[in-house]
């Protein structure tokens, strides 16, 4: 038994070492890592993501095309541009990236980064401001058909065509034109997914509602190809929510406007009718600017509620003048100026028939004194008289003199009278 005795720490450690070594060396990777590797290569070992995906030249590349709007993030009046958060829908069949489930663990879809494949050049043809193209690059969704499905999101600000007419109860009409810019319709050629945008992820706008937003497939012929090419163009039919500019625009525009009128109530002696003119006046062009901010520079078209303030303005200025010409009258007396022929003859005589009205006799008769009559006012005198050729009789002499009561002295007694004497 003793010489067995050495040998026993070597196999104990052998042991161990079996022990660790075994579950690295026999322990399989997971199935469905390994199967998704080996479809990674059977995919992409000679795969070139820069030719079309058709198996022959002249096959043409079909690829749907929808539209998710997200968010309406702004309408800018000023610059004519509409600014969208949306999703473009892509799908389009690759035969290059088919593969059998079966012989891949039974993995039906694959997710990759779409650097790696090809995908189609469609941008927006109308953009306004920032990229043409999609900037975010999302990862693609692989079907063991050979579908492809790609939905990345962007930013999009892209040109419309603003009409102030009506604002702020106008409604605009913008669009928004998606096709490849390179592949003619001999090799791209695009399919609407659905007639209308999809809305069921929109965000709603506190300034502007989305009335109607649809979809339609055309093709055109440029200047620059001979070639024709597709497009898929939708079109956003947008309504602006007015309560905003209701309460701060056109309600305080209307009460001021109102103050005009009330102007000519205040009596001539005032001396703020003058004063409230010019505010009226000065307010009504704080408005017209804060509204020349907002709308577009253009000469086409300009807005009723503009056009309403310009008007309003008009009037206000010739109410100034009115009121300086009432002003002058109304200060003037028969001391400082003589009334004029002609406006004598309107005022006291068209104007008097057409209000029908009669002036009022001309001299009156003092109560008590036949004689005496009181010069008429210059307003009542026949025309082309004075105040001297007017007769004015009065009596020759008149004197007036107060009763005063005489004194009756009181009667002296010649007999004087003692205290103790009796009564008188």
């Amino acid at each position: 038994m003793s010489p067995s005795h050495p040998a026993r720490p070597a196999l104990a450690k052998l042991g161990l070492w079996w022990l660790l070594l075994t579950p690295a060396v026999s322990a399989p990777r997971a199935p469905h890592t390994q199967a998704e590797d080996r479809l990674f290569k059977h995919l992409f070992g000679a795969y070139n993501r820069w030719a079309r995906p058709v198996p022959h030249t002249s096959d043409v590349v079909i690829v749907r095309f929808g539209l998710s709007i997200a968010q309406l993030i702004d309408v800018d009046e000023k610059n004519q541009m509409m600014t969208t958060n949306v999703w473009l829908k892509q799908e389009w069949s690759d035969h290059k990236l088919r593969w059998n489930p079966a012989e891949f663990g039974n993995i039906t879809s694959l997710r990759v980064p779409s650097e790696m494949i090809w995908i189609p050049d469609i941008v927006l043809y109308n953009n306004a401001d920032g990229e043409f193209v999609v900037n975010h690059m999302t990862k693609a969704h692989l079907f063991s058909t050979g579908t492809v499905h790609w939905v990345p999101p962007a930013i999009y600000k892209s040109s419309c065509s603003i009409d102030v007419t009506f604002f702020p109860f106008d409604q605009q009409n913008c669009k928004m034109k998606f096709g490849s810019w390179s592949y003619d319709k001999a090799k791209i050629d695009l399919q609407p997914m659905e007639q209308t945008v999809d809305l069921k992820d929109y965000w709603e706008s506190g300034e502007w509602a989305i009335v109607n937003a649809t979809g339609t497939y055309n093709t055109k012929k440029y200047d620059c190809c001979a070639e024709i090419y597709p497009d898929v163009t939708y079109y956003f039919v947008i309504r602006r929510l007015p309560l905003f500019y209701t309460i701060n625009l056109i309600i305080p525009c209307l009460l001021i406007s109102f103050l005009t009128v009330l102007v000519f109530y205040l009596p001539s002696d005032c001396g703020e009718k003058i004063t409230l003119c010019i505010s009226v006046l000065l307010s009504l062009t704080v408005f017209l600017l804060l509204i020349t901010e907002i709308i577009p520079s253009t000469s086409l078209v300009i807005p009723l509620i503009g056009e309403y303030l310009l008007f309003t303005m008009i009037f206000v200025t010739l109410s100034i003048v009115i009121t300086v010409f009432v002003l002058n009258v109304h200060h003037r007396s028969p001391r400082t100026h003589n009334m004029p022929h002609w406006v004598r003859g309107a005022f006291l005589s068209r104007v008097s028939r057409w209000l029908l009205m009669k002036r009022p006799l001309p001299p009156l008769e003092l109560h008590g004194s036949p004689d005496l009559k009181l010069d008429p006012h210059p307003c009542l005198r026949p025309l082309g008289s004075s105040p001297s050729e007017v007769p004015l009789r009065l009596p020759l002499q008149t004197t007036w003199k107060p009763k005063t009561p005489q004194a009756q002295p009181l009667p002296l007694s010649s007999h004087p009278r003692s205290p103790l004497s009796g009564p008188f």
